[in-house]
């Protein structure tokens, strides 16, 4: 016998008619992004309870997830300890406890302090997320932020470690903080429209409102972002956008000197700065479009010597300076590669890996003078690691690997590389994981993908992942355009007017693993977050036919709409990403792909979207204007779901059990919407 399911909320239809490059926009859910509307939030309320009530029958499946993701957690942990100065500083765990406790001890056997208890300053608080946190370099104060909201703004709070007093008072709407000396700390703070924008300097025993604003950023295509150097010599102020970069620098002996520019900002020129010795190491693009490395004396930094020349198959992404070596992180084919070298770029070795397929980041190395250089290292089939290598010797040791408690076989599951064949040819590639014993016979199939802002979608390991490998899926990553996995070139040719690639390519690896047998369109479910999820519902409504599933996590699919509001955080620095409606070729580009503006009436996949009402990133209202449209076109009755965090934002819930609820909530729906409930 057919349950009758509950019937969907019905927003109001109010027209908004919008005119733009000669054309009418008439959007009928333009009142959903007014919060204040007590409307608007029994709206989204009424999505949540009906999406409860469509996913009531896969209650106990929720709960086994969420057991199975929690019983591969150690909930009474620790980090490994970073050494800075004569501490080691590291976080640990408590069972049953939300968040960290961050501690330290003086040398390796001290007596343990406790910094932060994470648990109690998030009492009274549905999200709490710590931010910035550093120990002055005397050690005896600590710098640290807090987010209540989700809103990824922080309120900058500074500690006496000796007497473990708060001092002066509380600094709000901060991002970025750098101590210069014991007494003088910097901080960049943001504007209404999200945008980091200010650098002040503050000094310790005195009053915030007294803080000297040392730098505006007024171009609103531009933010700001503060770091120390390793050396410890120099702060760094690096202004940027999609479209070009400008550092400044202040030497920490003479923290009220004037901030002075290395370069200035040029049109589509990136450079990245560190410090060794009497000369910056500079990462430019600047007549290399993969980048390059040079160096100059820090008095002339137009006096440059080249150390690593652009090279066609291989992107420079990261460069840090140690006391005897110099690293460079590098992308080639694909995957990360590490080389070493002699400050001035001579000897270079590179980092031998384990595994053909994996992913490779720094970690905190907080250390100018030492041989030991601290990696994070996974794949899809181990899990992640933390990893002393030691420059002088070559030698690598396992620190720690993440333990799973309820058990893990990694030889039980095997990992690959596959190519797609996109429309116009070009390779696209994708990182795989399934069970050994898995037949490839068309089963389920999760792929993900983001593919914006040259973020590289690397093959990490998951422990969530494991509920549906072991539940027979294979477990795909799509390395589009728009990311930066295949150099500068995979990046560019995947946003503004070539934004286009990113969804074909998307397409192009969904085929290529029907094709292939390891699935089916019946049985495949794609997911995607933030522009991933904008990558969700453009390609759902280009091919819905493809896809059984879809999770468009805090999807951006207003585009059109948002890029009309310069008001809105973030807009103005995105025009270089997606482009400006007001200029007509981009604006035909978008409206070409806009998920919002092109949906048509027709059959859909089942799609769950989600939302954070606090989210400064993707405004909840565009996952519900989206859901809303998508309620009037829709012509078939497979699920359509809207789930609204009320209490966070971008990210979801800031606690660790409470986001892995999120997690068992989506693979749920995933698996009911194909049909597999064991």
């Amino acid at each position: 016998m057919r349950v009758e399911l509950p019937q969907p909320p019905v927003a109001d239809r109010k027209p908004v008619v919008i005119r733009v490059q000669g054309d009418e926009i008439v959007d009928e859910f333009a009142w959903l992004e007014n919060r204040d509307d007590p409307a608007v939030i029994a709206y989204l309320e009424a999505e949540n309870a009906y999406a409860e009530a469509v996913m009531a029958p896969a209650a106990a499946l929720r709960e086994r997830l969420y057991h199975e993701m929690r019983g591969r957690i150690k909930e009474d942990d620790c980090s490994v300890p970073v050494p800075h100065g004569r501490y080691r500083y590291y976080s640990r765990t408590e069972s049953g406890a939300e968040y960290p406790l961050m501690c330290r001890t003086e040398g390796d056997d001290g007596p343990e302090e406790v910094l932060l208890d994470l648990n109690a300053l998030a009492v009274g608080h549905a999200f709490c997320r710590l931010g910035p946190y550093e120990p002055s370099p005397d050690h005896r104060r600590l710098a640290y932020g807090l987010d209540t909201t989700g809103a990824i703004i922080f309120t900058l709070y500074i500690k006496d470690l000796t007497t473990g007093d708060l001092i002066d008072a509380p600094i709000e709407r901060v991002d970025n903080v750098a101590w210069a000396d014991e007494q003088t700390l910097f901080y960049t703070v943001y504007d209404e429209a999200h945008r980091p924008y200010r650098l002040y300097r503050h000094v310790v025993g005195t009053s915030p409102a007294d803080d000297v604003l040392v730098y505006e950023e007024t171009d609103e295509r531009f933010n700001v972002s503060l770091r120390r150097s390793r050396s410890g010599a120099y702060l760094f102020l690096t202004c940027y956008s999609h479209g070009g970069t400008e550092v400044r620098y202040v030497p920490t002996a003479t923290p009220f000197a004037e901030w002075r520019v290395i370069y200035p900002r040029r049109p589509k020129i990136e450079y990245f700065v560190d410090h060794h010795g009497d000369r910056f190491y500079i990462r430019t693009n600047d007549g290399a479009e993969n980048f390059r490395l040079v160096s100059a004396p820090v008095d002339h930094p137009t006096d440059v010597v080249e150390i690593l020349p652009e090279r066609a198959d291989t992107l420079i992404d990261g460069v840090t300076c140690f006391a005897d070596y110099l690293v460079v992180y590098e992308r080639r084919a694909g995957l990360r590669q590490i080389r070493i070298s002699d400050p001035d770029g001579n000897n270079p070795r590179y980092v031998s890996f384990p595994e053909p397929v994996y992913t490779c980041t720094p970690d905190a190395n907080k250390e100018f003078v030492t041989d030991q250089l601290r990696l994070s290292y996974s794949s899809l089939v181990t899990p992640p690691s933390i990893v002393a290598y030691d420059m002088r010797r070559g030698t690598w040791q396992v620190l720690k690997q993440e333990e799973i408690p309820s058990g893990y076989d990694p030889s039980l599951y095997v990992s690959e590389r596959l190519w797609a064949s996109a429309p116009d040819g070009v390779q696209v590639p994708m990182s795989i994981v399934y069970r050994r014993d898995r037949p490839r016979n068309g089963g389920p199939c999760l792929l993900v993908g983001y593919g914006a802002y040259g973020y590289s979608y690397d093959p990490a390991f998951d422990s969530k992942r494991l509920s549906l490998l072991d539940r027979g899926f294979v477990v795909a990553i799509a390395h589009i355009r728009g990311g930066q996995e295949l150099g500068r070139q995979w990046y560019e040719q995947g946003r503004m007017l070539h934004k286009p690639n990113t969804f074909s390519d998307f397409i192009a690896c969904a085929e290529h693993l029907i094709n292939e047998g390891y699935t089916s369109p019946s049985h495949l479910a794609i997911s995607g977050r933030s522009a991933g999820g904008l990558l969700m519902s453009a390609v759902v409504n280009a091919r819905p036919d493809l896809f059984q599933a879809v999770v468009a996590g805090v999807p951006f699919t207003n585009v059109i709409i948002a890029m009309l509001k310069p008001d809105l955080p973030l807009t103005v620095t995105e025009w270089e990403q997606w482009g400006n409606p007001a200029i007509e070729e981009e604006y035909r580009v978008m409206r070409s792909y806009d998920p919002y503006l092109n949906l048509k009436p027709g059959a859909y996949p089942h799609i769950l979207a989600t939302a954070g009402l606090h989210d400064l990133q993707v405004p909840y209202w565009d996952p519900a204007k989206w859901v809303a449209k998508l309620r009037t076109v829709k012509t078939n009755d497979t699920m359509l779901l809207l789930r609204t965090n009320l209490q966070a934002g971008h990210s979801g819930h800031s606690g660790r059990f409470a986001r892995l609820e999120e997690f068992a909530w989506e693979y749920a729906f995933i698996l009911t919407a194909l049909g597999i409930h064991a």
